[in-house]
């Protein structure tokens, strides 16, 4: 395999509006005097930022007006700075300090153990009854006061990060890649509705693969095939979609129009658009942080970012809503009892106190975080597990088919989980998706802190808060206009045609203010031939009527409401008139340029005409409304894969 080497700097977040100045500078470690890569850069009170290069360098467009610039990098201490004109600057940054009372979850310890903050428990796979669906540890309300395998560090000192500050990613190969857990998945291919009439799948509000790819990408790497879910990277994006008048929790747009990869084609946009709540609005939250803290975690990327990460969402908490805290390495306590979200100061300070060590005990963790969730279950609120981890599962029976028995019985019992991803080389995607999928939550990956703002910060309420589960998505084509059809993505998200009236089926989930979008390329029929299907005992009947002479297909959806068995129908006819490229709307064009980015990346056999220019053409032209700048940061990303010909090598 060849190292790709990409002699750009790291994404622009946002391109700045039209009176700006330039400021440029390097960012150093103020105690080894080493350029710092990684570090972020944002202008104040805006999200336009950038990452600092490989040299610790950065360019970077700052509107007249705005003054200061925020430096931050897991394991340093935050500095603002106030900029004038002057270029370029030398920032220099010190290393943040562990305090006296650090918690240090070491798994196999012969240390003295100290008294942590609320009860704890020990619980092991031996808890969990699987045969009769029952899980317990008991009732922790009663449990002792310390934690097995929790210790205290000495006295305050650095972090101790091997070339702290320069995340490990810069000397990332595909050979660590390879060490990661991604479940394999076969692009959809085309279809006859004379043979398959209908088209089945769940929806999908994930957004960790776009993330991914962009980790990959931004450190030289052409992504792994597999990391590549062509839908995450569509819905990682907001749509202009209209929201819901009818008493459904979301609206439902389509559009039809020329397909950009194969002009004999056409594609069709589906789209939803889940009801906005604003932050007052959203029920009352029981929370459980259900953080890692396992050796594969002492990495900068990973549980440093992962604290800052978990004190951006406790920042939105209000007085009704309450935390507890949960950690495991070798084996799992509560280091905080549910608190509310006024005591913001209690919380911050048991995040500050974690410390990686020792082997991972996730299934004993979700065990404990489950039964504190239930302890303190909120019956009309949120009640939710946010889990925060590598994915690296491995002491213990962590078997993915006892893990989803688990979260499937909790799930029943309206206990929901998320799960936030972090770090490389041992990254493990496969079983963090089954988590999120069996446990009626979403799943994002958190490789830098401007991801953690627009998880837990900007998208606070859709992160949180279920408007409508189980949501499922049956099509049927018209075989007298649609020779065949092909779902754009959603592969490990397909549905056999009887779940769809199957209430007892498991699907998606929508939050509040959520889009769903979803892409199909169909290949009209164009001459009676094209409606034959050589069988020799059957010939199904294509309908002429002139009732049906207009519609290309029927498109179901079911959905329930956060709280309910029986799933409500909505049903929608789609015309046939296709609109040319030029003009579809901005939404069309948008996720199309998205869905064809990552055909190039997955060298897709269905990626026909489409390549990088054509791409960004199309995502340049269609950018519309980018208030948040995830856009034009996704334009970015092109031009670095573009510029880098090694990624478009198909032999690569």
């Amino acid at each position: 395999m060849k190292r790709i080497v990409i002699n750009i700097g790291l994404i622009l977040l946002m391109v700045s509006g039209s009176s700006a100045r330039i400021i440029t500078g390097t960012v150093y470690d103020a105690t080894t005097g080493e350029a710092l890569a990684g570090v972020t850069i944002q202008v104040k009170g805006t999200i336009m930022g950038q990452f600092t290069d490989i040299n610790g360098n950065f360019s970077l467009n700052v509107p007249d007006e705005k003054k200061t610039l925020v430096f931050s990098s897991v394991g340093y201490v935050t500095q603002e700075i106030e900029v004038a004109d002057s270029n370029p600057l030398k920032i220099f940054m010190q290393q943040e300090m562990v305090g006296i009372d650090e918690i240090v979850v070491t798994g196999y310890v012969s240390e003295k153990k100290k008294d942590v903050i609320g009860s704890v428990a020990v619980v092991n796979m031996g808890d969990i009854n699987s045969s009769s669906g029952n899980y317990s540890s008991g009732n922790s309300s009663q449990l002792s006061g310390r934690v097995a395998g929790v210790s205290v560090r000495g006295a305050a000192s650095p972090r101790n990060y091997s070339n702290a500050g320069t995340p490990h990613y810069n000397n990332f190969s595909i050979a660590d890649a390879n060490n990661e857990g991604y479940a394999s998945t076969t692009e959809n291919g085309y279809k006859s509705p004379l043979r398959e009439p209908l088209s089945t799948f769940s929806v999908d509000v994930d957004a960790a693969s776009y993330s991914n790819v962009r980790r990959f990408i931004t450190q030289g790497q052409k992504p792994v095939p597999d990391a590549v879910r062509i839908e995450e990277m569509i819905n990682y994006f907001t749509y202009d979609y209209p929201q819901p008048t009818d008493g459904h929790p979301f609206s439902i747009i389509y559009e039809l129009g020329e397909c950009p990869w194969n002009k004999k084609n056409m594609l069709l946009h589906i789209g939803l658009q889940g009801e906005k709540m604003a932050k007052s609005e959203v029920p009352p939250s029981n929370l459980v942080f259900l953080l890692d803290v396992s050796g594969s975690m002492d990495e900068p990327n990973k549980l440093p970012l992962l604290i800052k990460a978990m004190k951006m969402l406790t920042a939105q908490l209000r007085e009704e809503d309450r935390v507890a805290i949960v950690v495991y390495a070798g084996s799992s306590g509560m280091v905080l009892p549910s608190t509310s979200g006024e005591n913001k100061d209690r919380i911050y300070e048991a995040l500050e106190r974690l410390h990686a060590g020792g082997s991972t005990a996730g299934a004993a963790g979700l065990n404990l975080a489950y039964h504190i969730a239930e302890e303190n279950f909120m019956a009309d609120g949120n009640n939710r597990i946010i889990l925060a981890t590598d994915g690296d599962f491995n002491v213990g029976p962590s078997s993915n088919a006892d893990m989803e028995r688990m979260i499937e019985h909790y799930r029943n019992k309206g206990i929901f989980i998320s799960v936030a991803g972090f770090g490389m080389g041992n990254y493990k995607d496969d079983k963090m998706e089954i988590i999120a999928d069996k446990g009626n939550g979403n799943y994002a990956y958190i490789d830098n802190l401007m991801e953690a703002k627009k998880v837990f910060v900007n998208e606070f309420s859709s992160t949180l808060y279920t408007i409508a589960k189980d949501v499922k998505i049956q099509i049927e084509f018209n075989p007298a206009y649609v020779k065949e059809y092909r779902l754009v993505g959603y592969e490990n998200r397909l549905l056999n045609e009887e779940d769809f009236e199957n209430d007892k089926k498991d699907a998606g989930e929508m939050g509040a203010g959520h889009t769903v979008t979803a892409l199909y390329e169909i290949v009209p029929a164009k001459n009676e031939e094209d409606k034959v299907l050589r069988l020799k005992y059957q010939q199904p009947e294509i309908i002429t009527d002139e009732a049906y002479q207009n519609e290309l297909a029927t498109i179901k959806f079911r959905y329930k409401k956060p709280d309910g068995d029986k799933s409500i129908l909505i049903t929608k006819t789609i015309p046939k008139v296709a609109l040319s490229l030029d003009e579809t709307s901005d939404n069309f064009r948008f996720s199309a340029s998205v869905a064809g980015f990552g055909m190039l990346l997955r060298n897709s056999e269905y990626k026909g005409s489409v390549n990088y220019e054509q791409v960004l053409t199309m995502a340049r032209g269609s950018k519309g409304n980018d208030d948040d700048g995830y856009r034009a940061e996704f334009i970015r990303l092109i031009e670095m894969a573009e510029n880098d010909m090694a990624l478009n090598d198909p032999g690569y």
